[in-house]
């Protein structure tokens, strides 16, 4: 007897559900794959029930009750013909039958054919639309593990830059660093919670998962909400440069320490205590209760707000600064060059969030998954450029480092203390603070922005 097809392929629902859950934390396409666990729970029920009934009752003459992975065949004396309605999920249109005969030799093969074909399932064009999809996805996880493979490698030369060399020591830098970090361990949550979720393939969505992968779903769910926190902090920061004449940076500093770290770590206690007493089912990557999925969705996209916000206000202050009619004619102003070098930097805040993170959760489905996860890996990768590589701070730093082991090289270790390094090009975080000390108001809000203006 040839056995029925099995139910909804369990790695496509798995890899869909890990990459929606990649997508947005809070919005991991629970209404499809919820209704395949409720089938694939109502098909266990049903077996169970089934395999119970079978032991207790008496042995028969005929054929025994019988599970066939989709439906329960009551006991039946030898010579009769059973007639069963098609399982609802195989049925389209909830009126076809099928039927097994009792014979000597028990039960025979499922007539009038297999449950695609006798319940008018078109397996074949099921079959295809799967196929399709699970290359989409593939595809679409292929092109995020090149991306944050490629900003995990760029971002940790980027930290050790601005952690080895003490004269990038600066509020502005350890913002940068925090940033990276929480880029960094975004990274690293994702390639986590891939490698347990689609290594493990015995697991599933439906049943109760292992606390090491509900671990590593929290991990990514609270990484990916510093990441967004963090991306918030620079806004708030790059503001209060330009809005607020005189402030303790060490005491904003622990504040924006508190928004990165600690609100993220307060959301997702709840997220997880509530999750555990509401719904603990599979790996917790999916999510099918409203007040779980808005615990993690509305502090984030309060971020994507609050960000772009501060993204308008930053413009209209810079165009403020810039209608002084003395600006256009010189070419030394600090206001033309630390518009230019805002603009390429505020974008990257989370800005291209906004694009998706207010419509419907099934509007472009395709378009925004390929959108925030493909191009959204790559971010971390384009932020270690702009406030690193490119940054002419750095620039200066390592040139003055690169001719200091230049000159050790040629004329040995004495070298340091009979010749210069040439280190005074290049303005570094010590020189930016002296000036701020003496210089005006105006000159402080810029200040900021000065190690930056090389990207323009």
């Amino acid at each position: 007897m040839r056995p029925p097809s099995p139910p909804p392929a369990r790695g496509l629902c798995l890899l869909a559900g890990a990459l929606a859950c990649a997508l947005r934390p809070a919005s991991c396409w629970a209404s499809g794959q919820w209704e395949v666990c409720d089938y694939v729970q109502m098909i266990e029920a049903e077996r169970k029930q089934c395999l119970e009934d079978a032991q207790l009752e008496n042995d028969t003459a005929g054929c025994g009750k019988m599970w066939d992975n989709l439906t329960c065949w009551p006991a039946t004396p030898r010579g009769q013909v059973v007639i069963l309605a098609c399982p609802f999920d195989l049925s389209p249109t909830q009126d076809r039958n099928v039927s097994r005969s009792c014979t000597d030799e028990g039960w025979t093969h499922l007539e009038p054919g297999p449950y695609p074909d006798a319940c008018g399932f078109d397996d074949k064009e099921s079959g295809l639309d799967e196929q399709q999809l699970k290359m989409f996805y593939s595809s679409v996880k292929t092109g995020y593990t090149i991306g944050y493979s490629l900003s995990l490698a760029t971002l940790l030369v980027a930290m050790a830059i601005l952690s080895l060399f003490r004269k990038l020591h600066c509020t502005r830098n350890y913002i940068h660093m925090h940033l990276f970090m929480s880029f960094i361990l975004r990274a690293a949550s994702v390639f986590i919670k891939d490698s347990i979720l689609f290594d493990n393939r015995e697991s599933d969505n439906c049943s109760e998962g292992f606390v090491g992968c509900k671990a590593a779903v929290v991990l990514f769910q609270y990484c990916v909400m510093a990441n967004f926190f963090w991306l918030l902090v620079e806004g708030l920061y790059l503001h209060t440069l330009l809005a607020v004449s005189f402030f303790s940076e060490r005491k904003y500093f622990w504040g924006y320490i508190l928004i990165g770290w600690g609100l993220p770590s307060i959301f997702i206690m709840v997220w997880t205590i509530t999750r555990i007493y509401v719904e603990d089912h599979g790996c917790w990557n999916i999510i099918n209760s409203s007040l779980l999925w808005w615990i993690l969705r509305a502090p984030i996209l309060t971020s994507i707000l609050v960000n772009f916000i501060l993204f308008i206000r930053i413009i209209r202050i810079l165009v403020q600064k810039l209608r002084p009619p003395d600006v256009g004619k010189s070419n030394s102003s600090p206001y033309s060059r630390l518009a230019k070098s805002t603009l390429l930097l505020i974008p990257l805040f989370g800005i291209h969030y906004t694009v998706f993170a207010f419509f419907p959760n099934n509007f472009k489905a395709d378009v925004k998954m390929v959108f925030e996860l493909v191009l959204g890996s790559f971010q971390g990768f384009v932020v270690a450029i702009l406030y690193c590589f490119l940054n002419g701070e750095v620039q200066a730093e390592l040139r003055r480092k690169w001719r200091r082991w230049n000159l050790k090289g040629i004329l040995g270790r004495g070298s340091k203390c009979q010749y210069p390094s040439g280190g005074s090009s290049g303005v570094t975080c010590s020189t930016q603070v002296s000036m701020l000390t003496r210089g005006s108001p105006s000159a402080r809000r810029s200040s900021g922005f000065q190690a930056e203006d090389s990207l323009v």
